[in-house]
């Protein structure tokens, strides 16, 4: 017999509500991609399947919202700011790397979860004053500081930075080996060749 007082929702504002629902759905999207059921979902959330109908018209809806919420950067744009600008600046730059990383990977693993299928929503992720260009600000912030010590701006830093955390992402170009973030510091600080090297042959 289903336990109607535990699928019973505990009440809750509608915005916490949809935040619960998209929580609970977006590793049930990692795992099944988009034929997670509702059934699924309600389950994962403890609620009953009526309860997802209350706050999303249907299951695409959902899958929506919550690939939005796996692009949505604030969580990372705080932890960005938590980093210590007094920390030199290899160490600024790694541990945010490290932040970037985890969100890509989150990204890349729901996008390919869901297969390529039509997302109706995340049109903007890219768009000048997006949610991209708001990590990036995030990121440059922390190498401003040092401007003084690099060849070009923060900004073209951070751009290299994404081109590498992006690259080492995608399984298919990383062959097995993603680069740590201190290896994507490193190479995007110093390149490749030795300090006292000579000019190049």
């Amino acid at each position: 017999m289903i336990d109607t007082a535990r699928r019973r929702a505990r009440p809750l504002p509608p915005a916490e509500r949809r935040a619960a629902l998209i929580a609970a759905t977006l590793p049930l999207i990692r795992e099944h991609g988009a034929d997670v059921s509702t059934r699924q979902i309600a389950e994962a959330a403890d609620v009953a399947e009526g309860t997802i109908f209350r706050v999303f018209p249907d299951k695409a809806a959902l899958i929506d919202a919550a690939v939005d919420a796996a692009f949505d950067p604030t969580s990372v744009v705080a932890e960005l700011g938590k980093i210590d600008l007094s920390l030199p600046l290899p160490e600024r730059m790694t541990l945010a790397v490290r932040l970037l990383q985890a969100r890509v990977a989150d990204v890349v693993a729901l996008l390919t979860a869901l297969r390529g299928r039509h997302h109706r929503g995340g049109e903007h992720h890219n768009r000048p004053g997006g949610q991209n260009e708001i990590v990036d600000l995030a990121v440059a912030k922390l190498i401003e500081p040092a401007r003084a010590e690099l060849r070009v701006s923060p900004a073209e830093v951070v751009g290299l930075l994404r081109l590498l955390v992006v690259a080492g992402a995608m399984p298919w170009l990383n062959e097995g080996r993603p680069l740590t973030a201190r290896q994507v510091v490193d190479v995007v600080l110093d390149g490749v060749r030795k300090r006292d090297a000579g000019p190049p042959c």
